[in-house]
C-alpha cells in the first residue's frame, strides 16, 4: 500500500490533512494572489515546495508527537534555488516560518547556505532537517503526482544584486505564500465531516453601487449643512475635481485642498469612481493617528454597513481588538470581532482603513504577519492622508516604494492634504530607487482656486523678539469666551492649563485615553454650538482631521504645516466674516526633537523673511516654496536613515532594514488607565486580567481605556505604576511586554490625563 505523509495533525473530526492536498491548494492559491503579474509561476512553484520537507520520517513522526526541533522548510528552498533557479520562491520558502533572509551576500555564501549537506553538519537555528536525502524527498513529491515547469520568467533568477524594486516585489510573493498557506491549514483545523471549510472570502468592493450611496450621503450633507454658502461650493468644486480625475489612468496623484472643504468623502469619491473605471479591487485609507482613524471609521460604516454589512470597512491599527501575534482569546464569543480580526490577517474587505505605520512599514517587513496582506493593495486605489506627517528621514525610501507600487502593481496612490509637501522636489533622489520617481499628477489641477473662497482667518504674527509667559498668554485666552489654544509639548499644555486655573478650561493630548478624549471633544462641541464660554488646550494631536470649529485660535510658534493645520480649527464652517488666528512665542519654546524642531526654526526664518508682507497661508505656491526650502536645508535624501536603509536594501538584508525602517523610532506600550468616568469597566479588565490574561476580547473591551506611552528605561520608577498583563502561555516572562494596567488611581487627573509616577511608592510598616 502506498505511504500517504501528511502535512498537519487531526483537526476537530479526526482527519488528518494530506500533505499533497495542502501543497497541490498552497500552489493554486498563491498563484491566485499573484494574479497575472510575473509573479504567478513563482508564486505556484513556491507553493508547491514550501513545505517540502514534511515528506519526511522525522517530520511525520513530529506529527505524532515522537520528535521535535526540525527544519522542513530549507529542503524546498534549495529545490526552488538549485533545480528551479528561483531565487525569489527560494527566499519566500525559507521565510514562510522564519520570515525573509538574506538576498545578497556572496554568491558561494548565500549558495551553501541552504545546502542540505551544511545545514545536517551545522544548522543556524540549531535545528535538525526533517529529511537527509533532497532525491527522495523530490521522488516522494514526484510520486504524488506533483509537477511544476520552471518558471518563464523569475524576479531575478540567479542573480545575487539587491534594489528596491527587487526586494518589494520578492515581498509581494513572499504575501502570497504566507496567506496561502495560512488560508489552507485554517481550512484544515476548522473542516467538518465534508472535508475542508475555507473561511468566507471578503465582499466584492461594487464601486458603482457604494460611489451612489456615497454620493447621496454627501448630498444629505449638504442639505443639512449650516455652512457658509463659499464653503459650500468649494466642497462641491472639490467633489466634481475629483470625479473628474478618476476617469486618468492609474499612477501618482496628489489631492491638495483648504481643511474643512470635504477632503475625506471627496477623495473616497476619487477612489471608487477611479475603481469603477479601472476594474480596482479595493480601497485602503492610510492615515497617521488613531483618532482620526476612529472618526473616519465611523463614518464609513455609517454610510455602507447599512447596504454591505458590517464587512465592508475593515479597520484596522494596533488598538484595533487583536491580541499578540498568532494568539487568540480563549474565551472570545464575539463572532463579529473574531471575523474582524481574521480579515485583518490578510485585508480582505473592499474599503480598509489603518496607519501610516501598519501600511508603510509593512512595505519593508520581513515577517510572515506583517507581508502577509501585501499582495492585496496589487489593484488598488491607496489614499494617503494628511501626508505631511511622512517624516523627511524615510521620504526617499518611502516615495520610491509606492512609486513601484504604482507603476508595477497596478495600483493607484492618492497624497491627500491642506499642507502638501514638495515631495516633487525629491523626484531625482526617488529615481535612483525606482525608475519612474516622484512625478503625481494633481487631481486638482489649480488648488489655489479652492483655497481663495476658503479664507476664513487673519493672522496676527508675533512682533520681533516678543515671548509670552504661560501667565501672560492665560490672561489673554480668558478674555475670549471661546478659544482654542495649541502647543508643541504636553508639559506645556498642563502648565498653560494650571496658569488658567478656570473650571471651563479643557485639555486634550495623548495622555488622554480615548474614551477621555471623545467625552472632552463631546462636550466642548456641545458648548461651541451653544456659544457657551469654551476654552481648550491642546497638543498637536488636535491639528490633523479633528473637526472642532472656534472663532479664535491661538498657536505656539512651531513648524508652518502645523501653525496652518491649527487654522484649520478656527472658522471651519466659515460663520464668521473672518476668524482671528495668533500666532505666539512662549517664553519656553521647546519643540519635540529631530524634524519637528528643524522645521520650526525654518518657519521662524520665513517669518523674518516675510514679515512686512506676511506669510500667505492660504496660497499653495507659498506652502510649496516652504517645503523646498525645508528639503534643500534638511536634505532627507541623504539623511542618516535613508542612508542607512539604503546600505541594506543594496545588501539585500530584508532583516536589517525591517528593523531600520521605522516611523516610531522609540518603542511604546499601551496602559490601561483608571479613567473616572469609566472606573466600572476598569475594575472588570483589571479582573478579567488577573483571571484570563491577555485575550482579544480583553485588548477590545481595553481600547478606550489605553494611553500610549514610550518604554520607559528599565529602572525608570514609571513601572512601580504598573503592572504587566500577558498571555496565559506567557506567565513567568520579564516585564518587557507590551501591555499593563496603571495601578494607582492618582496617576491619571480628570482634566490632565495620566500623569507617570516621579518617584517610588514607599510603603511604611
Amino acid at each position: 500500500m502506498e505511504e500517504i505523509y501528511y502535512a498537519h495533525s487531526q483537526n476537530g473530526v479526526g482527519d488528518r490533512h494530506a500533505l499533497a492536498e495542502h501543497l497541490r491548494c498552497v500552489s493554486r492559491l498563491a498563484g491566485e494572489f499573484a494574479g497575472d503579474s510575473s509573479l504567478r509561476s513563482e508564486a505556484e512553484l513556491a507553493g508547491l515546495l514550501h513545505d517540502l520537507g514534511k515528506y519526511g520520517e522525522r517530520f511525520q513522526a513530529r506529527l505524532r508527537g515522537e520528535d521535535q526541533g526540525l527544519d522542513h522548510w530549507s529542503a524546498g528552498a534549495w529545490m526552488a534555488l538549485s533545480e528551479y533557479g528561483s531565487m525569489a520562491a527560494a527566499l519566500a520558502i525559507q521565510g514562510h516560518h522564519i520570515g525573509l533572509q538574506e538576498l545578497c551576500q556572496s554568491k558561494d555564501a548565500w549558495l551553501s547556505a541552504l545546502q542540505p549537506e551544511r545545514l545536517l553538519a551545522k544548522h543556524p537555528l540549531q535545528l535538525a532537517l526533517s529529511h537527509a536525502s533532497l532525491p527522495e524527498l523530490k521522488s516522494r513529491l514526484s510520486a504524488d503526482g506533483l509537477n511544476l515547469a520552471k518558471p518563464d520568467r523569475t524576479l531575478c533568477g540567479m542573480e545575487l544584486c539587491s534594489d528596491l524594486p527587487r526586494m518589494l516585489d520578492i515581498r509581494m510573493l513572499f504575501s502570497a505564500l504566507v496567506d496561502a498557506d495560512f488560508l489552507d491549514t485554517e481550512a484544515h483545523f476548522n473542516g467538518n465531516r465534508e472535508g475542508k471549510a475555507y473561511r468566507t472570502a471578503g465582499p466584492a468592493l461594487h464601486a458603482e453601487q457604494a460611489l451612489n450611496i456615497l454620493l447621496e450621503h454627501i448630498e444629505k450633507l449638504a442639505k443639512q449643512s449650516e455652512s457658509d454658502e463659499k464653503v459650500a461650493l468649494t466642497r462641491a468644486a472639490l467633489r466634481t475635481a475629483c470625479l473628474d480625475a478618476a476617469e486618468q489612468d492609474p499612477g501618482l496623484f496628489t489631492l491638495t485642498a483648504p481643511t474643512g472643504s470635504g477632503k475625506t468623502l471627496a477623495m473616497l469619491a476619487f477612489a471608487l469612481a477611479h475603481a469603477r473605471r479601472h476594474g480596482l479591487r479595493r480601497v485602503v485609507m492610510v492615515i497617521p493617528y488613531l483618532s482620526i482613524i476612529e472618526q473616519t471609521a465611523r463614518i464609513y460604516r455609517e454610510i455602507f454597513a447599512p447596504h454591505f454589512g458590517p464587512d465592508y470597512v475593515l479597520e484596522h491599527h494596533s488598538l484595533a481588538g487583536r491580541g499578540s501575534e498568532g494568539h487568540k482569546s480563549d474565551n472570545e464569543d464575539d463572532s463579529t470581532e473574531r471575523r474582524r480580526r481574521l480579515l485583518s490577517e490578510n485585508w480582505d474587505a473592499p474599503l480598509i482603513i489603518t496607519t501610516s505605520v501598519q501600511a508603510l512599514e509593512s512595505l519593508f517587513s520581513n515577517r510572515p504577519s506583517a507581508c502577509r496582506k501585501l499582495h492585496r493593495l496589487r489593484q488598488s486605489v491607496i489614499l494617503f492622508d494628511e501626508v505631511q506627517t511622512l517624516p523627511p528621514s524615510l521620504a526617499v525610501p518611502s516615495l520610491a516604494a509606492l512609486s513601484h507600487l504604482a507603476h508595477d502593481h497596478d495600483s493607484s496612490v492618492v497624497f491627500s492634504t491642506a499642507t502638501q509637501p514638495a515631495f516633487e522636489h525629491l523626484h531625482e533622489a526617488v529615481r535612483m530607487h525606482s525608475s519612474q520617481g516622484w512625478k503625481p499628477r494633481p487631481i486638482v489641477s489649480n488648488p489655489s482656486t479652492l483655497f481663495a473662497p476658503m479664507r476664513r482667518v487673519e493672522v496676527y504674527w508675533p512682533e520681533a523678539g516678543e515671548m509670552l509667559s504661560w501667565n501672560e498668554l492665560a490672561e489673554r485666552l480668558l478674555e475670549q469666551p471661546q478659544a482654542l489654544c495649541v502647543v508643541n509639548l504636553k508639559r506645556h499644555a498642563q502648565a498653560l492649563w494650571e496658569a488658567m486655573a478656570d473650571e471651563g478650561t479643557f485639555q486634550l493630548s495623548t495622555n488622554l485615553c480615548a474614551a477621555h478624549r471623545q467625552a472632552v471633544l463631546t462636550e466642548v462641541r456641545k458648548r461651541l454650538k451653544a456659544r457657551l464660554p469654551v476654552r481648550m488646550i491642546a497638543t498637536q494631536c488636535i491639528e490633523a482631521g479633528v473637526d472642532v470649529d472656534f472663532p479664535v485660535v491661538w498657536r505656539a510658534h512651531g513648524p508652518l504645516d502645523a501653525i496652518i493645520q491649527a487654522a484649520g480649527r478656527c472658522n471651519r464652517e466659515g460663520r464668521l466674516d473672518m476668524g482671528q488666528v495668533h500666532v505666539f512665542m512662549p517664553e519656553d519654546a521647546a519643540y519635540p526633537p529631530g524634524a519637528y524642531a528643524q522645521a520650526a526654526q525654518v518657519t521662524a526664518m520665513w517669518l523674518e523673511r516675510h514679515r512686512k508682507v506676511g506669510l500667505d497661508l492660504d496660497n499653495p505656491d507659498f506652502i510649496t516654496a516652504y517645503y523646498r526650502e525645508l528639503y534643500d536645508i534638511g536634505r532627507p535624501e541623504h539623511s542618516k536613515k535613508t542612508r542607512q536603509i539604503e546600505e541594506y536594501i543594496k545588501a539585500g538584508a530584508f532583516p536589517e532594514t525591517a528593523h531600520e525602517y521605522r516611523l516610531i523610532d522609540q518603542d511604546t506600550i499601551n496602559v490601561v488607565v483608571p479613567y473616572q468616568d469609566d472606573m466600572e469597566i476598569f475594575r472588570q479588565l483589571s479582573d478579567m486580567a488577573d483571571e484570563e490574561g491577555l485575550t482579544a476580547c480583553w485588548i477590545k473591551q481595553a481600547r478606550p481605556l489605553v494611553v500610549s506611552l514610550f518604554r520607559p528605561k528599565q529602572d525608570d520608577v514609571v513601572w512601580d505604576g504598573l503592572i504587566p498583563v500577558v498571555s496565559k502561555r506567557q506567565r513567568g516572562r520579564s516585564r518587557n511586554e507590551d501591555w499593563f494596567i496603571a495601578t494607582v488611581s492618582e496617576h491619571y487627573h480628570p482634566v490632565l490625563g495620566y500623569r507617570p509616577p516621579k518617584s517610588l511608592n514607599l510603603w511604611i510598616g
